[in-house]
């Protein structure tokens, strides 16, 4: 993992193998007078040649530095509007690129930075530093590259801007794991692994964990889970997580992610082709484990319940049939039309659940339709629900996050499209507005308290290299989660 540091060094005389300069568009060295006279002059020259225009994501690589750094990265920011994600955007692809080089450790400036684009800078850096290795055999040594473990931003060193440091690392972290754990196939991101995971958090941070397996669900009567999970001999989980951070009498924000580690599609298999994609549909479980590392180390003053409802969809003889009627735990009988709509069965189950936490507030994250990312693509998440002034707080959320959101019709007229002919309502409206009947599907577990669906299908993760980051998860929504909370903080 990535450590990041502050030092007020001056840019032109840090010795670094990489010193990475972030400019913006039509760039001055102004700011950077004493780095230009080290390069003898070659950023003046870049930038007279047009040969660096600071366009967004635009890159320069100078070498063989005569003093100070031995490297020089100029990335470019583009038009600035939101210099905070401006700088977040720069440093990502900045990390990425000290990452491929193999310099081991690099250094950051961007002229004068606040406490908060520290932050932002820094999770910036751990993310494009970000890379899934585990599994892979190392290259033989005479090929061997350093990976990026340090990075230091050049800024003046105070408290308010270590502060802003703390946090960014944070974050960072909470984003990396909820990235590895997505990026882990599926036959190793289990509910055991997942278990395992919640129960480490817990440990090293004093939380509650709540472990729900087969027959304890059984127990409560969440028949609407269990019938996703018939059809695999892996036990399922239900994990709840406490973080008491808020005064014990104050009412929780729980945070609800599907955590489907692999889905088939069940007995209405998925075609095979881009089948391996399915690993990533726990990835709103992951943003819930990601967001409560990051609890743990923010210590925010509120209290925050993370709920997961961890299965695999598998074809098997046991399996839900299309046709076959579940009752969830709230009472409600569920005919099941599609068994590839498991997501909201399995939330269904632990949106009931969370009511016996008395919330605040509930927010669900889930990959949930394909629909979504028709409607929406790679870029924004489906948010929906009937509080307008919530959709409005986790959208602003997501915008300080860099996970942009987008609202979406909650409409009773909707409704109409999950009546069942057998049961209180199907499992499935079919291809018409197929990500608002689902939101409209949860909606029906989501009695008693306010609630939001972010539907993260779209932005969870991304099957082609999207410049910053490479193809793979996002990780969407944890962002989105830590904003969201430190929002109810402030």
């Amino acid at each position: 993992m990535l450590s990041v540091s502050i030092n007020s060094a001056n840019p032109a005389e840090v010795g670094t193998a990489l010193l990475i300069v972030a400019l913006p568009e039509n760039p001055s060295v102004a700011g950077i007078t004493a780095l230009d006279a080290a390069t003898q002059g070659a950023l003046t020259r870049s930038i007279e040649m047009k040969d660096f225009r600071g366009s967004r994501d635009e890159v320069l690589h100078l070498t063989g530095v005569a003093k100070g750094p031995r490297r020089v990265l100029l990335v470019g920011m583009g038009a600035v509007t939101d210099r905070k994600a401006a700088l977040r955007r720069a440093a990502t692809l900045g990390g990425r690129n000290a990452h491929r080089l193999g310099v081991g450790e690099a250094a950051w400036y961007s002229e004068q930075i606040t406490p908060d684009e520290i932050e932002a800078v820094t999770v910036g850096l751990i993310a494009g530093s970000w890379e899934y290795a585990d599994l892979k055999s190392p290259a033989p040594e005479a090929e061997r590259k350093k990976p990026l473990e340090k990075a230091i931003i050049l800024a003046t060193n105070t408290d308010d801007s270590r502060r802003g440091l703390a946090s960014g690392q944070a974050m960072g972290e909470g984003q990396s794991l909820a990235r590895r754990l997505a990026m882990m196939p599926g036959n190793l991101c289990t509910p055991d692994y997942l278990v395992q995971t919640a129960s480490d958090i817990a440990k090293r941070y004093g939380m509650g964990i709540t472990v729900l397996g087969r027959r304890e669900m059984e127990v409560e009567k969440m028949g609407s889970f269990l019938a996703v999970a018939q059809g695999t001999p892996q036990d399922p989980k239900l994990i709840a997580l406490e973080y008491k951070g808020g005064k014990p009498n104050a009412k929780p924000v729980v945070l609800v992610g599907k955590g489907l580690c692999f889905d088939s599609g069940g007995i209405s298999i998925k075609p095979a082709q881009g089948m391996e994609f399915m690993k990533f549909d726990m990835c709103g479980a992951a943003g819930v484990l990601g967001t409560f590392e990051a609890l743990g180390r923010m210590k925010p003053e509120v209290n925050v319940v993370g709920i997961i409802g961890a299965t695999t969809n598998m074809p098997s003889g046991t399996a839900m049939n299309p046709g076959d009627v579940v009752k969830a735990q709230n009472g409600k009988s569920i005919e099941i039309i599609n068994t590839d709509a498991e997501g909201r069965l399995v939330l269904a189950d632990c949106l009931s659940y969370a009511k016996r936490f008395d919330p605040d507030v509930v927010i669900d994250a889930a990959t949930l339709t394909g629909a979504c990312v028709i409607a929406l693509g790679h870029t924004a998440t489906g948010v929906f629900s009937g509080d307008d002034a919530l959709i409005a707080e986790i959208l602003a959320a997501g915008k300080r996050a860099g996970e942009p959101g987008w609202p979406l019709p909650l409409w009773d007229e909707y409704k109409d499209l999950i009546k069942s002919d057998v049961a209180d309502v199907k499992n499935s409206g079919g291809r018409p507005a197929g990500a608002v009947t689902a939101a409209m599907f949860l909606k029906e577990f989501a009695e008693g308290y306010a609630w939001a669906h972010l539907d993260i299908a779209g932005t969870a993760y991304s099957e082609t290299d999207l410049v910053t980051i490479p193809k793979g998860p996002t990780g969407v929504p944890t962002g989105t989660f830590i904003e969201f909370i430190r929002g109810r903080v402030r």
